[in-house]
């Protein structure tokens, strides 16, 4: 096939806009295959449908199908995705990319039906295949660049976490082995019952009988609930922040203050098909939004510019202004 067809072909497979129609007839073709795949895959753990099962395995096969060669696709028109790479090294990145091993975990249980519980437990993931359906738009990335931005809080507040865990493990268990040797029968024995008392779940299998266990347990369970509200804090005021600064730049964006400078994709555009982080901004600019169908969305680094967006540049300085 000429290199045209590959073109369109990575066109139609893309998420697109609905002025593109074949690409958002697939869009709507290919989610509403993730919805009838999981919408089997739930429907056979219910007994009483047994007598359609073979209907559900039908269709289970004719959409695994559909998986295998929209994931092929994917693979021949990688280098589509990744311009600037060759081929093979296009391949390798998207097979590593969070799309393709989602992908990937999504077929890989149709070989393996009758293999190993991990691979019929791999079938949880095609759950995960629904993120590509808005993988494009405004919740999905968010939730993203909110966990990128603050990967640093929330990782110190998870090792927060971690120290109090080991600490009161440790702690409960010396408390605990002599009376219940059998029940904590190491250091690490505690984590389990440190987990669930952390996290205010409190299952009962596991549990201290001693004055002190159950003082410890007192004061690991009003630290946990203190520790586990550090990363909800940080992810929500993540949220409420980006939140904020794609609310002002819609509103500049529609009135085009000074300090947006606005692009229109068109068909012939040096930006069309390239992503973000590899088109050529101009000085003192940054991509702050694309609106897209009516929408703003987050310029991610992946996020593909095609023809019809309007990109939204904001000046270097604009944040420290405008608020």
């Amino acid at each position: 096939m000429k290199k045209l067809d590959k073109q369109k072909v990575f066109n139609i497979i893309q998420i697109g806009n609905k002025e593109d129609r074949p690409s958002h007839a697939f869009d709507i073709f290919i989610t509403i295959t993730i919805l009838l795949n999981i919408s089997v895959m739930v429907l056979q753990t219910y007994e009483q449908f047994s007598n359609f099962f073979p209907i559900f395995d039908a269709i289970a096969l004719i959409t695994m199908i559909i998986f295998c060669v929209e994931y092929g696709f994917r693979i021949w028109t990688a280098d589509c995705l990744y311009p600037e790479d060759s081929h093979p090294k296009a391949v390798v990145k998207f097979l590593l990319s969070f799309d393709g091993i989602v992908d990937l975990f999504t077929i890989l249980p149709f070989f393996f039906l009758s293999g190993f519980v991990a691979f019929r437990i791999l079938r949880v993931i095609r759950i995960f295949h629904l993120f590509r359906i808005n993988g494009q738009y405004d919740s999905f990335n968010i939730i993203f660049s909110v966990l990128k931005e603050k990967k640093n809080q929330i990782l110190s507040s998870m090792v927060i976490v971690l120290i109090l865990m080991l600490s009161s493990s440790i702690g409960v268990y010396y408390a605990e082995h002599d009376m219940q040797p059998y029940v904590f029968k190491n250091a690490f024995s505690g984590v389990w019952w440190s987990v669930s008392t952390l996290l205010t779940v409190g299952y009962g299998d596991i549990y201290p009988i001693t004055t002190v266990g159950r003082i410890m347990a007192i004061i690991t369970a009003f630290l946990g609930v203190g520790v586990i509200a550090i990363p909800t804090g940080i992810i929500s005021a993540g949220f409420m922040e980006h939140y904020s600064k794609m609310k002002l730049l819609n509103n500049f964006a529609r009135d085009e203050q000074v300090d947006l400078l606005t692009i229109r994709i068109t068909e012939g555009h040096c930006w069309n098909g390239l992503q973000v982080s590899k088109i050529g901004v101009p000085d003192h600019f940054l991509p702050c939004v694309v609106m897209r169908d009516g929408e703003a969305l987050i310029p991610v680094p992946d996020f593909t510019i095609k023809i019809g967006d309007t990109v939204v540049l904001a000046a270097e300085g604009f944040f420290s202004h405008s608020y």
